[in-house]
């Protein structure tokens, strides 16, 4: 292994236990199987520490897998430690429900990121019209139940939420607090 290997993989680890000893978390990129596990070790890891302790998770996420989402939100909702969320960058798709999903009161964002919402989405399907149909039925449930999430931690109708479902919909951090997705801006 050459230097730089090493002390890149000295530094990573270095880094990582800093971030954790001061309970910070990061989702970087897209919500996938990967992803979700690791944070779903890193919420199980420091509410087994220290129970009831704030844990921080910062967001710069485009969205992703819904399934991997509702797995780290069920998770963030389970454990006893209240998730501060802080939205860096950007928010979309299930970035922004898991960004809404934090303790109410400390869901922050930094001036110049931006939050999107829209209905989950699927790739195309290559099945016979009764799987197409199975299939178109989950991702209305799929729809319902996300856009309930979302009502219920921004304090919007569900049917506003649906409304707002059938595009993108951009929101800058003035708007995501009017909205109901984050509480505060962050003043650097």
């Amino acid at each position: 292994m050459s230097d730089s290997v090493v002390y890149n993989l000295s530094f990573r680890d270095t880094l990582d236990k800093k971030l954790l000893s001061e309970r910070k978390i990061f989702l970087w990129g897209a919500v996938d199987d990967s992803s979700s596990k690791e944070i779903v070790e890193r919420l199980n890891y420091l509410e087994a520490l220290q129970p009831g302790v704030p844990i921080h998770m910062y967001i710069n996420c485009p969205g992703g897998m819904v399934t991997a989402g509702y797995a780290m939100y069920d998770m963030m909702q389970a454990i006893t430690s209240p998730v501060y969320t802080y939205c860096i960058g950007f928010a979309a798709s299930m970035g922004s429900i898991l960004l809404s999903g934090g303790a109410k009161g400390h869901r922050y964002i930094y001036p110049r990121a931006e939050v999107m919402i829209h209905q989950p989405a699927t790739g195309g399907w290559q099945a016979n019209a009764k799987d197409i149909e199975i299939n178109a039925r989950h991702i209305l449930k799929t729809k319902e139940l996300t856009a309930r999430i979302l009502a219920d931690n921004c304090g919007q109708s569900y049917q506003k939420v649906m409304k707002d479902f059938d595009r993108d919909y951009w929101m800058d951090a003035e708007e995501a607090i009017a909205y109901g997705i984050v509480d505060k801006i962050i003043k650097p």
